[in-house]
């Protein structure tokens, strides 16, 4: 057993919630996306690097996030999770366990803080 499977619930210490995105056509061959809540959840938060990203020709911050929660399923890259009012983007899911399904880790992206 590795010192991360160890850990327990006691390193989850931030409330999240996860949300799901849910397109609407707007009418004019478009759609406009808005966010579900799918579930609140407890999660550990490590930041890997922070840096800029170019959006709309100006540069904005952004902080990479390894952020690790019990197990749920179908959560996927396109989802996104929310902590008041910050937005981590989730880029990749895996399950670190394997077939124990115990816990998930998701790499994430914060932009604009």
């Amino acid at each position: 057993m590795s010192a991360r499977e160890g850990q327990g619930a006691g390193a989850l210490t931030a409330r999240l919630v996860l949300e799901a995105p849910s397109p609407t056509p707007d009418g004019a061959g478009g759609e406009t996306v808005s966010w579900l809540p799918v579930a609140s959840l407890w999660a550990e938060m490590t930041p890997l690097s922070g840096g800029e990203a170019l959006a709309f020709e100006r540069s904005e911050p952004t902080i990479r996030w390894r952020i690790r929660f019990r197990f749920i399923a179908g959560v996927e890259p396109n989802m996104r999770l929310r902590l008041g009012e910050r937005v981590m983007e989730i880029r990749a899911v895996y399950d670190p366990g394997g077939a124990a399904r115990a816990f998930l880790e998701c790499l994430a992206e914060e932009r604009g803080q």
